[in-house]
């Protein structure tokens, strides 16, 4: 396979992760974090570093704003819940010093 369609498949991958997570509002960002180590806020991370390495300046709200499809504080009022203690714990326990 080639570069460039290796490259077109991955950013497809990445579309089609970024509109399943987009969907699944339910899906909170802890219980990404403690069932695969990643979360919507790291993959907006992630997209701000690929911009940045390219030359591309990009805020953190703007990359969240990529990836969640609207303003971070937006997504935070309609869809984030409040964690549980064993959420919480959780994440602890495999993130030590993190948060």
């Amino acid at each position: 396979m080639d570069t460039a369609t290796r490259t077109e498949l991955e950013a497809a991958a990445f579309r089609r992760l970024v509109e399943h997570l987009r969907e699944r509002t339910d899906v909170q960002n802890i219980d990404l974090m403690n069932l695969a180590g990643f979360c919507r806020n790291c993959l907006s991370k992630w997209y701000r570093a690929a911009a940045e390495e390219k030359g591309i300046p990009l805020a953190d709200p703007d990359a969240r704003e990529i990836i969640y499809g609207m303003p971070y504080k937006e997504w935070q009022a309609k869809y984030q819940q409040e964690a549980t203690a064993a959420q919480k714990a959780q994440f602890a326990a495999a993130n030590p010093g993190h948060g």
